[in-house]
């Protein structure tokens, strides 16, 4: 079964919605930075409720980074536990696959969350993505995957995207203020995806009630270039 990608920065596998990197309690972060952001807890919980009810799936996976910071914070304990309360209302079982982020997490499972390394659903394999993985089909994280498009004036916006090849799937980061990571001017962080020759990935965009398919990421790269010519 091939998974279906979604504008709302997801896959729909089996009965199962699958998203990655929430980065709960990252505005709080921020804060001790000395920025200020909105809080957008309860827009994310209420996304998702509606994402579940557009689908007709009762079943979630967080493939990884559920929360953000390293050290446990108070704060971010109380947005955790409202977020899943309210998760759970609409969803009959939640799975955190465990991220780089998601470190000291066992103590949701008080919530009757699953907390595992990787997830198996219909032949592939959920996995976050920060560590190696030897796995025949595999969906990932991590990478909050984005490009920058450029149009033949010379404007740019960064827009988060998917990448996709026959046995590799790679989720952008659903948190609204992961800014993502431009593989037009990076090299990937997953090493998941650095063995992967990532030129051949098609790049997908969500857009709105859409997604768009820009080829391959190649071919994509090879375009801007020509166009940052004339």
């Amino acid at each position: 079964m091939q998974p279906r990608i979604i504008p709302e920065k997801g896959v729909i596998l089996g009965d199962y919605l699958i998203i990655a990197d929430l980065h709960i309690g990252f505005e709080e972060a921020l804060v001790k930075e000395g920025k200020y952001v909105p809080k957008l807890l309860r827009e994310v919980i209420n996304q998702l409720i509606n994402i579940g009810k557009k689908y007709g799936v009762e079943k979630l996976i967080i493939d990884g980074d559920l929360k953000h910071s390293f050290v446990p914070e108070r704060r971010e304990f109380s947005e955790v536990s409202t977020f899943l309360e309210s998760i759970l209302r609409e969803f009959s079982k939640v799975i955190v696959v465990r991220g780089n982020h998601d470190t000291g997490i066992n103590w949701i499972r008080k919530f009757g969350v699953e907390v595992v390394d990787r997830a198996e659903v219909e032949g592939w394999t959920i996995v976050h993505g920060h560590e190696e993985c030897e796995c025949k089909r595999v969906i990932i994280g991590h990478e909050h995957p984005a490009i920058r498009l450029r149009d033949e004036v010379g404007a740019t916006v960064k827009v988060s995207a998917f990448l996709r090849g026959e046995n590799i799937i790679v989720l952008p980061a659903f948190s609204p203020w992961a800014y993502g990571n431009d593989l037009t001017l990076n090299e990937p962080i997953s090493p998941i995806l650095k063995n992967v020759d990532i030129t051949q990935l098609e790049v997908i965009i969500p857009v709105e009630d859409e997604v768009l398919s820009f080829g391959k990421f190649g071919e994509l790269i090879e375009a801007m270039r020509k166009i940052s010519t004339l």
